[in-house]
């Protein structure tokens, strides 16, 4: 064997056990598991607006291309699903008004205000008393730059886990898959 071939193979040596040091580490509770998704409006799915006159902001709704080809009616949504919900501010006029657009529509400040994700992976939601395990999905809130925000998820929580647990724990996206796909084309 050649000088160059038994030093190739004795650095392949060495990696091999720095490679199964470096697998990723075990699951923990927590939104530490979930990285911002910072091309979430180029690569993720835009499947919904919503208004939300009375907190003032308005709502933009989007999912992994991944999630939105695979999702099918009455299953659960497959693991690695990302759902984002992106907020932007309602524009307001000199007396505090909502401002809309010719469709009655809010119209938004420019910049989002928190970027809320959620996603699902097999064994996620382990470690959760039944007063909070959404299934197998975790939450995370950050800011439009992608910095972690330190805020309590327990609203994310409670709300989906008392509102939708036979929908998957999922809202918007769990009834547009429904009149999606089972809608005639």
């Amino acid at each position: 064997m050649r000088a160059s071939a038994r030093l190739a193979v004795a650095a392949a040596l060495v990696a091999a056990p720095a490679a199964l040091f470096a697998q990723t580490r075990a699951y923990a509770p927590g939104p530490d598991n979930i990285a911002f998704p910072g091309n979430f409006e180029r690569e993720f799915i835009r499947y919904a607006t919503v208004d939300k006159p009375d907190r003032k902001i308005v709502r933009f709704l989007y999912v992994n291309r991944e999630a939105f080809e695979a999702a099918r009616p009455g299953e659960p949504l497959p693991y690695g699903s990302v759902l984002v919900m992106a907020d932007k501010r309602a524009r307001l006029d000199s007396a505090g008004s909502l401002l809309k657009d010719l469709d009655g529509r809010l119209i938004t400040e420019p910049d989002y205000t928190v970027v809320a994700v959620q996603q699902k992976e097999r064994g996620w939601g382990e470690g959760y008393g039944p007063d909070r395990r959404n299934g197998e999905w975790e939450y995370a809130s950050f800011t439009p730059s992608g910095e972690r925000r330190n805020v309590s998820l327990d609203g994310c929580f409670s709300c989906h886990l008392q509102a939708r647990p036979q929908q998957d724990y999922a809202f918007q996206f769990w009834d547009y898959v429904q009149q999606r796909r089972t809608a005639p084309r």
